[in-house]
């Protein structure tokens, strides 16, 4: 089985302008663009072979190949980074068995948790697509919840069916979950982990398909896939002591980089 990951990054963003080389600072106090730790995470993955930042931006690019990534220049006018995705895998041509979509801001991304998504996606008869997503204990519910009092969007929850076949993809916080949880106690709010297998035909389709009212007022690209009733699959996976989450603001620079520094990660 032949595995494509490709990271989509982009310079403009409403919320944090030029994130992909905003400098991490790891647990030595190395500086490295939040792009390059990205790439690092998806280079950790086994079974990888080819890893590729896609992108429509020179300064990415000129960054990129100097820490020794591979580059696929795409279009402007892609509109998510599944669209840059597609386009990418398009542009490398056939051969790939699974193609991966590593999002550029996820630099905290445990190779197993793409290694179980493949796993599962490449087994699974009728899923087109898999997304992993984490259970959060009471700390990462009570972080969730302290964002959106602030009006910031920490991280993406998700709903699925018994068998994990995904219901709903919300920047709130879903289900709703009142009462309180120990910092350590499991809760029934899954956190959407921001990474997507896909088998090569529903990656190929998405950008043909309508952008339908869920995607536009959640801003959330795998409802595309939901509204078109394309199947998709939930991976739960664990987080073996690892703390994960995703730089969606500036001030989610800081709690990374604690997170790498806690880790011992250079």
């Amino acid at each position: 089985m032949s595995v494509l990951v490709v990271i989509p990054a982009r310079y403009p963003s409403s919320r944090y302008p030029g994130k992909p080389l905003v400098d991490l600072h790891g647990a030595t106090g190395q500086a490295k663009s939040l792009i390059r730790r990205t790439w690092e995470a998806g280079m950790a993955v086994s079974g990888a072979d080819r890893v590729v930042i896609a992108t429509d931006d020179d300064r990415i690019r000129t960054a990129a190949e100097d820490f020794g990534a591979e580059v696929v220049m795409t279009s402007d006018r892609c509109r998510n980074g599944t669209e840059r995705c597609a386009e990418a895998a398009r542009t490398l041509g056939a051969g790939f068995d699974i193609v991966v979509n590593l999002q550029g801001d996820a630099p905290l991304t445990p190779p197993w948790f793409i290694e179980e998504l493949v796993a599962q996606l490449s087994g699974h008869p009728t899923a087109e697509v898999a997304t992993p997503v984490l259970r959060c204990d009471g700390r990462a519910l009570k972080d969730f919840q302290a964002d959106r009092r602030a009006g910031q969007v920490g991280g993406t929850t998700a709903v699925f069916t018994r068998d994990r076949r995904a219901l709903y993809f919300s920047k709130e916080v879903i289900p709703y979950a009142a009462g309180t949880w120990e910092d350590d106690a499991p809760t029934p709010v899954y956190h959407h982990v921001g990474v997507y297998a896909y088998k090569p035909s529903a990656l190929a389709s998405y950008p043909l398909l309508p952008i339908g009212p869920l995607e536009t007022l959640e801003g959330l690209e795998q409802l595309r896939f939901l509204e078109h009733e394309h199947p998709m699959l939930c991976v739960e996976v664990e987080a073996r002591g690892r703390k994960f989450w995703e730089l969606n603001n500036p001030g989610d620079v800081a709690r990374i980089e604690a997170m790498l520094k806690a880790m011992g990660v250079e």
